[in-house]
């Protein structure tokens, strides 16, 4: 059975998380992806040398694309990139605010070239914002939409400990492009698209616009504890930490009765409902911490399983290292194998290699040389 996305050919002038995360899903699928870098290597390359040499950051995104090593501004090598876009079906680019406009390379202009390419820019802010020339990263998104402010303890923010305006920039980008994909397999016709990482990250902290514009309430910082649902957060027992969650008033008295073996707790009047939990959070927490810290965690997972009730333990990268769900695939770096999580879309990938800097650029040149 063939991939997906075979013979679809994608050309990606990016760098660091969010263009690349959306071409190796691409990638993944069965796109050809030929990564434009500079002649150096793109930024990525050079954060660490953490897998046999190799950027943890690029090992991770970089699996089967094709690497070409240009300089932009050289009249040839741009030559070189246009002939790759005439062949193209997608190309992605998140270079700094203009500077795909300044090559002649902007969504609108190629695809007023190219009519059927599929043209995606990946951008900090929306072009059509006072912030469109502002330079943004990961962290600066976190921080300038909001969501450090409702991530971290009571006394401090912070950002979430991975990339996730990266992540959700290029999640966003790769399913925007298979919408297009099945629009121009209608329409026979490409089109621009604008992926605004800080928009990514606007959508994701939706439920705290609406409760601080539909009911005034600011959503606080809470650690481990869920800022909308109580309770759902981690506890303390005699030999370590197990986070619960209770969703709906059935799993509310199931908790109380046959987990906190309290059953008077459900109806007591500030515990009711959601609601009335979150405004006695505290007094709640005093009573479920007075249990759960006289037993092991062994004796009260074996309660929450009893009532059918979700709980996890509170792992650290240790533990995911062994996790007994963890899925794995085998890819290939220049000095050697490593085992990297799988992707959730492609469980049981071919081992891919990541590129080496400029690998296949002259294999690429004699591919896509004018023709007579």
């Amino acid at each position: 059975m063939s991939a997906a996305l075979s013979g679809v050919l994608v050309v990606a002038i990016e760098q660091a998380v969010a263009a690349p995360l959306c071409t190796q899903r691409l990638a993944d699928a069965g796109a050809r992806v030929i990564k434009v870098e500079r002649p150096e290597g793109e930024t990525a390359r050079h954060y660490d040398r953490t897998v046999h040499g190799t950027s943890a950051y690029f090992a991770w995104l970089n699996r089967g694309k094709e690497s070409v090593a240009l300089d932009l501004k050289d009249s040839e090598d741009l030559a070189l990139v246009r002939r790759l876009l005439a062949r193209a079906d997608v190309f992605v680019q998140n270079l700094a605010p203009g500077a795909a406009e300044r090559l002649g390379l902007g969504s609108r202009e190629l695809v007023e070239q190219y009519p059927a390419l599929i043209a995606v820019d990946i951008v900090g802010y929306g072009r059509n914002t006072s912030y469109a020339q502002r330079r943004a990263y990961d962290m600066l998104i976190q921080a300038e939409s909001g969501l450090c402010a409702v991530t971290g303890t009571p006394e401090s923010p912070a950002k979430v400990g991975v990339s996730a305006a990266d992540i959700g920039a290029g999640m966003n980008a790769h399913a925007a492009i298979l919408e297009a994909l099945i629009e121009r397999s209608r329409s026979g016709r490409g089109q621009a698209i604008e992926i605004a990482m800080f928009d990514c990250m606007a959508e994701w902290m939706t439920v705290p616009l609406l409760h601080l514009e539909y009911a005034g309430r600011s959503t606080g910082r809470h650690g481990l504890a869920h800022a909308a649902i109580c309770p759902y957060r981690a506890y303390s027992c005699r030999d370590g930490e197990i986070m619960i969650a209770v969703q709906n008033p059935a799993e509310w008295v199931r908790f109380c009765g046959g987990v906190l073996r309290l059953p008077f707790v459900a109806n007591d009047p500030r515990f009711a409902d959601n609601p009335r939990r979150l405004q006695h959070r505290m007094e709640l927490d005093a009573v479920i911490e007075g249990v759960f810290g006289q037993h092991t965690c062994g004796e009260m997972i074996e309660r929450l399983e009893a009532n059918r009730l979700a709980w996890a333990r509170v792992s650290n990268v240790e533990d995911l290292r062994t996790h007994l769900a963890l899925r794995r695939v085998t890819a290939r770096a220049p000095g050697g194998t490593f085992e990297i999580a799988a992707s959730p879309l492609h469980l049981e990938a071919p081992v891919r290699e990541v590129p080496a800097p400029g690998a296949h650029t002259e294999r690429i040149r004699r591919e896509f040389a004018p023709r007579d």
